[in-house]
């Protein structure tokens, strides 16, 4: 009788990097150099404001090198009707109808493209993004955005389900935050899941952070898992496990909110 064969779907490891301006170049550049040496890409939420020339000049050779770059918003204001209680700040795509969204992307792409950038992956602020707003991502030709729970192909309208992982803001519960990502990033790389580490430029001024992110990326490819980019999920329909039904979520959300 013929054994039943059970194909083994390997993890994915997402590492995106946010909040890089002239002050945190450097230390931007350190973990992105930490990263090639391991071969792992990073995905660069960039939101389309005015930086130096050094900082544009630095995220257009890392979009050269293979990382991927996602419009991370517009000027991440929240539509003035938004209220926020259980985030505290308020996230600027997180309530918008379709129109307003729309008109908020359309000018977001502008600008962008004014910095001589463009993408057509999406990462709203705080990781938050309303119904309005997926229907506005479609509409303008977008083909993912990456949320708080999961990776949407907008193109296939596939859902790839995986809570971001991220460090909070209290200096007393840092060494619990830096614990909790690396285990969380090695049992979903036990499993076949989805990880994806949230790095806010401000975490890599301290050591702790830092290291806890080299750390869930080492564990994380000693299993096995495969680094891609968020872009990846928007560049074909098969090959890539989709999951379906309820998350399944290791642990709770974190600063990475806040991105």
């Amino acid at each position: 009788m013929p054994v039943p064969s059970h194909r083994v779907v390997n993890a994915r490891l997402v590492v995106s990097l946010s909040g890089t301006n002239a002050r945190t170049l450097d230390r931007c550049a350190e973990l992105a150099a930490d990263l090639d040496q391991r071969g792992v890409p990073l995905s660069l939420l960039v939101a389309p404001r005015a930086e130096t020339e050094a900082v544009l000049d630095w995220v257009r050779e890392r979009a050269g090198r293979g990382d991927a770059l996602l419009l991370h918003g517009y000027d991440h204001t929240a539509e003035p009707r938004m209220r926020t209680v259980a985030f505290g700040r308020k996230a600027e795509f997180a309530a918008l109808p379709a129109h307003e969204a729309g008109l908020r992307l359309t000018a977001a792409t502008r600008a962008f493209e004014r910095l001589g950038l463009t993408a057509d992956a999406f990462a709203p602020p705080r990781w938050l993004a309303s119904q309005g707003t997926l229907t506005a991502l479609r509409r303008k030709g977008f083909s993912v955005c990456a949320d708080l729970l999961a990776v949407r192909d907008l193109r296939f309208d596939t859902v790839h389900k995986g809570r971001v992982l991220g460090f909070g803001s209290s200096d007393r519960a840092e060494p619990w935050w830096c614990f909790t990502v690396v285990l969380g990033a090695a049992r979903l790389a036990r499993r076949g899941g989805l990880i994806r580490l949230a790095v806010d430029a401000a975490d890599l001024a301290r050591p702790g952070p830092r290291q806890a992110v080299l750390d869930a990326v080492d564990v994380a490819l000693h299993h096995g898992a495969e680094a891609i980019t968020y872009r990846r999920f928007g560049q074909t329909s098969t090959g890539m496990a989709v999951s379906s039904g309820r998350t399944e979520v290791p642990f709770g959300a974190s600063r990475s909110n806040q991105a």
